[in-house]
């Protein structure tokens, strides 16, 4: 039994805001936290991309493989580490 309030979601970290603002956006399948303003907007930006690769294949986040999910980051320009 799949539990349905367990969903997967990008998670968007930013560490370099030196300003003291504090910046948070929630969006469908996406949580971002920080940066400077320039990273939080990349980060936005990036986010929205996926979403939009997301829709173009008729798939949710949670219905995507790993490999399908890497696919989407390679075609945004995100850099996935290398999961062992």
């Amino acid at each position: 039994m799949v539990d349905r309030n367990i969903r997967s979601l990008l998670l968007g970290l930013g560490f370099d805001c030196k300003d003291g603002h504090v910046r948070i956006t929630r969006g469908v399948n996406f949580r971002l936290y920080g940066g400077s303003k320039d990273t939080h907007a990349l980060m936005q930006e990036k986010a929205i991309k996926f979403n939009e690769q997301l829709k173009e294949r008729g798939k949710t986040l949670d219905e995507i493989s790993r490999v399908e999910f890497k696919d989407i980051a390679q075609n945004i320009g995100l850099t996935i580490p290398p999961h062992n």
